[in-house]
Parts: C-alpha cells; structure tokens; sequence
C-alpha cells in the first residue's frame, strides 16, 4: 500500500491500529526474557490521538487475558463512552473485550501428540497450558517473570489431557537458534507455531494465528482489512503484518518479520509506534 513516498495511499488514515505488546509497547530488557512493562509517554500519547480520532485500537499479542489487562489500564482505553476495547490474545486463540474481561471466542486443539514428540527432543523444557483469564498449568517453574497469573504445576499427561487453546515450551538451556532448527526438524503438522526471543515455543491451532483473529474483530466491528494498521516486531507477527492494510515491523524485529512488514519504523527504545502513528494521526 506504500506509496512512492512513503506515505502511502492519498487520504487514507487507519479506522483500526493493532498493537503488539512485548517488543513493540514494552522494550525488551537485554539478554533476559522480561520486559520494562510501561509505555513511553509519547507512544501513550500517540494511540491516544489515534483513539480519539476515532480508530479502533486492539492490542494484538501473545500474551494470555491475564497479561493484558493492565496494558489497557496503563493507555488509559477504552476512552469514557467509547464502549469496550478488543484484544486478540494468545497469539489468536482467544478474542475478548474489556472492561469487563469477556471472552468472545477460543479456538482449542489437542497438542498431546506433539509435547510428547517436543519433549523427546528436549526432555528437560517445561511445559505450560493456558488456563484463559487465570494463568496457566505447568510440569515445572518458568524463569521469574516470563509468564503471569496462578500456576498449577501438573504432569505432562494431565496438562494435555484436554484440548488447549496454547501451549508454551521453554528450554532455558537451548537457543532461539535450537528451537528454530527443532521446529523446522519436526515439522509441526497440525499446528501453528511461533519461536520468541529465546528457546521459546508458542503452539497454537493450526490455522490460528493473530491475522486470523484481526480478521474477526474487524468483522464485529465493521472495518475493511484494507483499513488496519498493525505494528509488531516478532515472529509471530509476520501473518498480521502481511494481512494488515498496512503492516509495520519495529525497526529492531529480526530481519525475517521486517521483510513480511510493508514498512519498518523506529525501533522500541526510540518510540517506532510514536512514529509511525504520527504519520496518520
């Protein structure tokens, strides 16, 4: 959509701005799995004129309900009478509005066969389910911080007894690399999947991904995909930057999602969604 100049098409401006958070609202603290948890005032200020003008803002992540919430609180959205906001969480397994939490729609599958094969290659990961608005069940602890909400420690064969909505699988002993090549080894029929920043494994419904869940809010609310602007700066960003209107990767996203992105601004530490969104609002 892009134009010559950059500026893309003559008078258009987004009726729906998608937001990753992690990377993207957040800026990564260096060489761990957390992040800062607070939006630079002038990101804050800048989907606030979005909003205000009239675009539907939607926080489109990877993060479960639980982890999200609080971002909404810290814009400030939904604005007084504007009625609830949308997110796709869970990398697009679930969509909800806020406030209150309500769970609009989830997609489940059943990921027993693949933990077991996952874990054949890396035996000593930990394993994590999704328990949607409260936080998840796992076979052993994750590094402080990585995921939020009340931990269940379970077996592996309770965890994946029942369809899920998300599995993670996190080896803090391997590599982002490692996990790239085992991903790639093993195939993953039946599945989506995304690697994060480090040795970590997001499955999720095969065909479920955050563009698929985009395109179900946009049909609630009534917005043309040629209408959205999405901004993200991870792998499992590059379905919705490719799907969006106008797909935006952070000037900091690995080489992979910002070749899948119609343009690429700033980075995180340098306000890139401040920037980008200035262009239009």
């Amino acid at each position: 959509m892009t134009g010559p100049n950059g500026d893309g098409r003559r008078g258009w401006q987004p009726k729906l701005v998608a937001l990753d958070i992690d990377g993207t609202l957040f800026a990564n603290v260096p060489a761990t799995g957390q992040v800062t948890e607070e939006v630079a005032p002038a990101v804050r200020e800048a989907i606030r004129r979005a909003a205000e003008a009239g675009a539907h803002v939607v926080l489109s992540t990877g993060r479960s309900t639980f982890g999200i919430t609080r971002v909404w609180d810290q814009l400030g959205l939904p604005i007084d009478g504007s009625g609830p906001v949308h997110t796709v969480a869970s990398n697009g397994s679930v969509v909800f509005s806020y406030p209150p939490v309500e769970v609009l729609s989830t997609v489940t599958f059943d990921a027993s066969r693949l933990v077991r094969l996952l874990l054949q290659e890396v035996p000593e990961a930990a394993v994590a389910v999704e328990e949607i608005g409260v936080g998840y069940r796992l076979n052993r602890p994750f590094p402080d911080g990585e995921i939020t909400g009340e931990m269940t420690i379970q077996s592996v064969d309770e965890l994946v007894a029942e369809p899920v909505t998300r599995v993670i699988i996190r080896d803090p002993h391997s590599s982002e690399e490692e996990f790239v090549a085992l991903a790639e080894k093993l195939g993953l029929q039946g599945t989506n999947y995304f690697i994060g920043w480090t040795a970590w494994l997001d499955l999720a419904p095969d065909g479920v991904s955050k563009a698929s869940a985009l395109a179900e809010v946009c049909q609630r609310l009534g917005v043309a995909q040629s209408d959205v602007l999405a901004i993200g700066d991870g792998r499992n960003d590059t379905e919705m930057l490719r799907w969006a209107g106008r797909g935006v990767a952070m000037g900091q996203a690995p080489l992979e999602v910002q070749e899948a992105a119609d343009d690429v601004t700033e980075t995180v530490h340098n306000d890139g969604v401040a920037f980008e969104l200035a262009r239009w609002f």
